[in-house]
């Protein structure tokens, strides 16, 4: 586990579980050892800090290529956290360059790390779950982990999208029973079936109104 994930996790991580006390549900689902995709539904920026601080072992995140690239004091500082954390960066407006983020993942995975997935693509904007998109599902295939599915309830009362400070508000986290991956792709069909199952997984976890279209593109 990263050095700074480390600190991160018992700082900022002790902070929010004091000030929030997030219920955690099925973490016995998780493994305590090997690869495997934590895919969950996507409300707010905080879903990535509760996750991390709910897991008992490293999650590694995606961070877009701003956080690689920005200049000035302000950009090493970001450089410095996001390679810190052992983050992957992704250009989401360059669609080969996220499929190299997908190829970046799959050594993590094989190496039995855990990888987190927002298979919507981007957070939900209306609170509704929306179609999962099919990269999630190869990923597990080419690193031939299960994906673990994750449902987060109440960041997005605590990090609204415009809010400055965090509010206080209750946070659950679920995790789900392992689905398997391996052996089931003969095809296209498959991976698409899978990954509806996914995202079926993930409503009963959340309870959430599902949209059987991809979500629109909204700014970070």
């Amino acid at each position: 586990m990263p050095l700074l994930y480390d600190l991160t996790k018992l700082t900022v991580g002790t902070a929010l579980r004091l000030a929030w006390r997030p219920r955690v549900e099925g973490l016995e689902h998780l493994p305590r050892h090997g690869g495997a995709i934590l895919a969950g539904n996507h409300l707010s920026v905080a879903d990535e800090l509760f996750l991390a601080t709910t897991t008992p072992r490293h999650v590694t995140f995606w961070a877009k290529a701003e956080y690689f690239t920005g200049r000035g004091p302000g950009g090493w500082l970001n450089r410095q956290i996001v390679a810190g954390m052992g983050a992957i960066r992704v250009d989401r407006a360059d669609g080969r360059a996220a499929l190299r983020a997908l190829d970046a993942a799959v050594p993590v995975l094989r190496a039995g790390g855990l990888v987190a997935v927002y298979p919507e693509g981007t957070r939900s904007p209306d609170g509704r779950l929306y179609r999962g998109r099919v990269g999630m599902t190869r990923l597990a295939r080419d690193a031939e982990v299960p994906i673990i599915p994750v449902g987060v309830l109440g960041t997005a009362e605590v990090l609204p999208v415009d809010a400055r400070l965090p509010r206080r508000h209750p946070v659950t986290l679920r995790f789900g029973p392992p689905i398997p991956v391996a052996d089931r792709i003969t095809g296209p069909r498959d991976i698409r079936t899978i990954t509806d199952e996914v995202m079926a997984e993930i409503q009963k976890l959340t309870g959430q109104e599902y949209v059987p279209r991809y979500a629109p593109p909204r700014e970070s």
